[in-house]
């Protein structure tokens, strides 16, 4: 028996996996193993053998139990490192990035929350309205003539007449949504009005389908002074300049008396446009005070209410801020432009974190 169970403390040693370790188990401690069978044995001696014996049989079963538990133990320890090794990281090599640094926000969605974060620091609301208009609401509302060039085929997309032979248009820029609001909101108002807009030209500055934004205020005590101090505090949050210089010249618009475009100073010495210094102006938005007509077609007394508005162009002032060379390139859908002039989509701009 001795030089049985040193065979089976020698197998127990040298085995190398757990299925080994079994049938040394079963070999020694199963139903038909050898130590087993000598327990078995003790049945047929005397007493005083079977006293002698029985401590010796046990005592080498407790001796191969515990090798057998201690292998046991070992075994699955030398397999825990293994599979550590096997699948272990390296930590000086770079993390792989996730899913949301891949991703990318269109400068265009990116310009419209800055905008917002601006305005909304402003006091102002978000207003939206359909992009396929009526006549009334994208022309008439606006005080424009019967007759004038933008209600022509060349510069509006016109959709198929109705049974009552209206045709509706794709609108040609936010301004509806100010009829809208003003139809549906009490005075005061203060507004703004992102969106897509549509009309009929492509060029490097000029796609078919575009995006503008468009403000509103109306109340009893609005005058230019206030449109001169929005307008030029928002140019300076949006460019993140501290200076800004503007100039308002007299121009025209339908819906707004006086009218005015708006230039800021800027310089495009070694090729690259800064805002605020140089000595060169350059066209950035039209406002005005809204026009009387405009308030009599959505129900408000002029001689109680006034108001201003302004509007510019989204894609544009995306450019400006930005460096993109050309607008169409906005729509291309090519994922190497949008790699390039993307936002990270966990970047939000805020004032006080920057835009």
């Amino acid at each position: 028996m001795q030089k049985i169970i040193a065979e089976f403390l020698s197998g127990i040693a040298e085995a190398s996996d757990e299925q080994k370790l079994e049938a040394i188990r079963i070999e020694a401690l199963g139903k038909q193993g050898v130590i087993t069978a000598q327990l078995r044995s003790l049945g047929s001696m005397s007493i005083a053998d079977r006293k002698l014996r029985g401590a010796e049989i046990n005592g080498l079963r407790d001796v191969v139990q515990s090798a057998l538990s201690e292998r046991k133990i070992h075994l699955k320890q030398l397999n825990v490192s293994a599979k550590l090794a096997q699948e272990g990281l390296d930590v000086s090599l770079p993390v792989r990035s996730g899913s949301e640094t891949h991703g990318r926000i269109h400068p265009v969605s990116q310009v419209i929350d800055e905008i917002t974060a601006i305005f909304a620091d402003m006091g102002f609301a978000i207003a939206e309205g359909p992009e396929i208009e009526t006549d009334f609401y994208n022309f008439t509302a606006l005080n424009f003539p019967i007759g004038h060039p933008a209600r022509e085929m060349h510069d509006t997309f016109f959709m198929n007449a109705d049974v009552s032979g209206h045709r509706k248009v794709l609108r040609t820029h936010t301004s509806p949504v100010q009829i809208r609001t003003m139809e549906n909101v009490e005075p005061p108002i203060r507004v703004i009005i992102p969106g897509r807009t549509y009309r009929n030209d492509s060029d490097q500055t000029h796609t078919p389908m575009f995006h503008q934004v468009e403000g509103l205020v109306i109340d009893k005590s609005s005058h230019m002074g206030h449109l001169k101090w929005v307008l030029e505090n928002f140019l300076k949050a949006f460019f993140e300049v501290e200076h800004l210089k503007m100039r308002f010249r007299p121009s025209f618009f339908p819906f707004t008396e006086p009218s005015m475009e708006a230039d800021i100073l800027c310089s495009t010495e070694g090729g690259e446009l800064r805002i605020g210094q140089g000595n060169k102006w350059m066209e950035i938005l039209g406002c005005g005070m809204v026009h009387p007509n405009v308030l009599r077609n959505c129900g408000l007394d002029p001689d109680i209410y006034q108001g201003f508005a302004w509007g510019m162009g989204i894609d544009r002032i995306a450019m400006l801020k930005y460096g993109m060379p050309d607008l169409r390139a906005f729509f291309d859908a090519d994922v190497r432009w949008l790699d390039h002039y993307g936002f990270r989509p966990l970047d939000i701009p805020t004032l006080f974190g920057g835009l």
